[in-house]
C-alpha cells in the first residue's frame, strides 16, 4: 500500500477544524439564529479569502478563467451554504461527536461513489472489498458511539 504522509495529515486537520467549525457554527446559531449564522460565517470567509487573494496576493490560478468553468461546478457555493447550515442544525440536538460522526460516514459513502465512478473528471478508485470492509466497520463505529 502506498501511503501518503503529508496529504492525510492536512486531511486529519481538515477534520479537526470541521469538529471545531460546527461547534462553533452551531454556537453562533443559537445567538443570531441558523441562517443568518450560514450568512456571518460566509461573509466572514469572503472577508478572509479576499485578504489573502488581493492583499497578500497568495492566489496561484487565476479569476479570470472562472467564465470557463462548467456551471455545475458553481454548486460547491451552495454546498457549502447547506453543510454549514446542516451541521449547526444537528450539533445542539445531538452532539459535536454524534453529528460528526454521521457526517463522516454520509462524506465516505458519497466519496466512494464520486472516487468508483470518477465523477467530475476526478481519478477512478474502485470500490473494492477492502473498502466495502472499511466502510461497513465505520457505519458500526458510529452506530456505537451514537448509542447513550
Amino acid at each position: 500500500m502506498h501511503f501518503k504522509l503529508v496529504p492525510m495529515i492536512i486531511a486529519a486537520t481538515a477534520g479537526v477544524t470541521m469538529a471545531f467549525q460546527g461547534a462553533i457554527n452551531a454556537a453562533l446559531g443559537k445567538i443570531v439564529g441558523l441562517l443568518e449564522a450560514t450568512f456571518i460565517v460566509h461573509l466572514v470567509g469572503l472577508v478572509f479569502v479576499s485578504v489573502l487573494l488581493f492583499v497578500l496576493q497568495l492566489g496561484g490560478g487565476s479569476l479570470l478563467k472562472a467564465g470557463n468553468v462548467p456551471w455545475y461546478l458553481y454548486l460547491g457555493g451552495l454546498l457549502g451554504v447547506a453543510i454549514i447550515y446542516a451541521v449547526a442544525r444537528s450539533i445542539p440536538e445531538v452532539g459535536v461527536a454524534p453529528a460528526t460522526t454521521a457526517i463522516i460516514v454520509g462524506q465516505i459513502l458519497t466519496a466512494a461513489a464520486i472516487d468508483h465512478t470518477g465523477l467530475f473528471g476526478l481519478k477512478q478508485l474502485s470500490f473494492t472489498w477492502y473498502r466495502s470492509i472499511g466502510v461497513f466497520l465505520l457505519a458500526g463505529g458510529a452506530f456505537l458511539l451514537l448509542k447513550e
